[in-house]
Parts: structure tokens; sequence; C-alpha cells
């Protein structure tokens, strides 16, 4: 196997040059650049990455601690990450939840997994980590960044979308339809961001001196057997007024839709159903869903820019504006005052 040794002797440079030539990072002429250049690619040289560790006292490698590996929303934010890393030659090792203990707890132990390793920086996706979990993170490892959520302890290297913004939006958009009879299905009870959703949702309607009836309001765990339970408990209720339903994720509104079809009701003639996220597979439900779009893949770039700059002292442009949208499908159709005057 060919060593950077034989590759200057190649070249006819020192191994310092080489060296140089194969970073980037020095001064070196250009002919000696494409001299080292033809070498390596002569040798089939492949530089050896314990070697470059060693010598810039980085291993290149970012973490990335999620709270799990299923759904197309985190697969998102993790192919968001990947594809930013792997422009600027670094890589990501990922742990999830998983093991003993309580939501809290595993993500401690997944944590501590990466800095175990010796990340050169991660990346946290929990709602379960208090604010004193981490202080006390940052304060022993302080390139930490966190994704989907606010901290006061982590200031700007806390990244999240305006999820008060989206939950207004969804209520909007069912207002602008003409439906007030309205119910809802929400997510996981102790996850800051569907209390933000459900939130803005509840303070638009009231606007309009609309209220969700207790009766009507469901809970979920953002997945596709807690939408069916849910849309299932909507169903059994003596009064199924309701003439649509919000959804704080995408994967509930398609369980819910569903479950309204195999009930005989038809989406959107007999109810209409608006989802959250905008994932990959909500264009093709039967009928499509209408849903808020949330740049989540954008988020989780542009929070990994700013670990890369910390890490690495990059210049990477990095923004900070996650503004959410309605994206219209055909799941959200006229309700009964469709035709009464409404001001988006």
């Amino acid at each position: 196997m060919a060593t950077i040794k034989d590759v200057a002797k190649l070249a006819g440079v020192g191994v310092g040059t080489a060296s140089r030539a194969m970073s980037g990072k020095g001064a070196v002429s250009a002919d000696a650049v494409a001299k080292v250049q033809a070498a390596v690619q002569a040798l089939d040289f492949r530089p050896s990455n314990v070697a470059r560790a060693l010598s810039l006292k980085t291993l290149g490698m970012v973490g990335v601690y999620v709270p799990e590996f299923g759904g197309s929303f985190i697969s998102r934010i993790l192919n968001a990450i990947d594809a930013e890393l792997r422009a600027v030659g670094r890589h990501m090792v990922v742990a999830s939840g998983c093991g003993q203990g309580d939501a809290r707890q595993q993500a401690l132990e997944g944590v501590e997994f990466l800095v175990q390793r010796e990340c050169d920086g991660i990346l946290v996706f929990s709602n379960h980590l208090l604010e004193a979990d981490l202080q006390a993170l940052q304060a022993r490892f302080p390139r930490v960044v966190l994704l989907n959520r606010q901290s006061p302890v982590l200031g700007e290297r806390a990244f999240y979308a305006d999820h008060e913004l989206g939950g207004r939006l969804a209520a909007r958009a069912l207002l602008s339809q003409g439906h007030r009879a309205i119910a809802t299905i929400q997510g996981a009870l102790d996850a800051p961001d569907n209390a933000q959703r459900m939130q803005g949702f509840y303070a638009a309607l009231a606007q309009h001196d609309i209220e969700v009836k207790s009766a009507h309001r469901m809970d979920g765990g953002f997945t596709f057997a807690s939408g069916h339970a849910a849309a299932t408990r909507l169903l059994k209720r003596k009064d199924r007024s309701f003439t649509a339903v919000f959804c704080a994720n995408d994967v509930m509104a398609m369980a819910a839709i569903s479950r309204f079809t195999q009930a005989g009701l038809k989406v959107p003639q007999d109810v209409s159903v608006i989802g959250y996220d905008d994932t990959d597979v909500a264009t093709y439900t039967a009928p499509p869903l209408t849903t808020v779009h949330m740049p989540i893949a954008e988020l989780g770039a542009q929070s990994c820019r700013h670990l890369l700059n910390l890490c690495y002292g990059l210049e990477l442009e990095v923004q900070r504006d996650f503004a959410p949208l309605v994206v219209w499908r055909e799941s959200v159709g006229p309700g009964p005052h469709f035709s009464s005057s409404f001001v988006k």
C-alpha cells in the first residue's frame, strides 16, 4: 500500500509539500499540486483516516442524536445533515433513544455515547432533555447544537421552526373553506412543538369566536396507530357534528383518513382532514393530503452548518428563517359556511 512518502518521491517534492497539496492547506505552487495529484492517481493513494485525525486533532466526524430512527420526519433531518457533512468531507455517527429508563435517560445515554466516541461536535434532537441537562452537557462539551427546540441555555445554538404560526395557518386554512365545527388530534403531550402548534391552532379559531368542543379534542402520539385510534374515538362520539379535523402530524392524518374511509365517510366531501409536516408521502395518499409544510430538512441543514462553523472554523452561510406554509392538495374541501365572508 502506497504511503505519503511514496507520493512525495514520485512527485519529486518533499513530504510536507505533498501533505499540503493534498489537504489544500498551506502555500503550495500550482505545479507542485499538479505533480502530487498525478502521483496520487498513479499510486492509487488513499490517506489514512487515523493519520489524518492525529495530524489535524480531529476525526472529521459529527455525532447526531435522534429519539428514534423510524419515520420520514427523522429521515429527512438525517439526510439533510448527511448532505451538508459530505459537502465538506465530514461524516456522522448517529445514536438513538433505546435501552433502559425513560425517554430522558435514553437521551442522556445516547448523547453520552456520542461524547465517548470523541465526535467533533454533536447535534441533539430531543424534547426530553432538561435545560439543566443541556447546561451540564455544554459545560463539558461546548460544541453542541439543538434541533427543533428553543433553549435559554443554548441560545443561538438552538434551531427551531415557528410551530405556533404553523398551527395558526392550519386553522386559517379550515376557516377559509367554511369549516366551523372542527375536531383535533394532537401529538405527544410532552412535546413542546406539539403544544405550540395546538396553541396556535386554538388561538386562531378563538379570534373568530370558535372553540373546539372538548369531546372533539383527541390525544394522539404522532404514530399511525394513535391517529387511527383517535379517529375511531371521534366516530364513536354521540356528537359527530364536526366537518373537519386538524391532525398534529401527517402520519396521524393519513391514519384518520383511512379510518374515516373504513367507516364509509368520504374525504373531503363528508369530512376534511389537514395534516402537519408535509412528509414525502403526503402527495400520494388518497386523497392527497393538504398539510402545513414545516421546513424540517432546511432546519437540519442549517443547524449542521452552524455546527460545522463551530467545529472547523468554516464560514458557511447560516439561515434561521424556517417559515411554515400551507400546501393545498385534495383532503380539504368546502365546508357548510364556505359562502360566508372570511378574510384570511
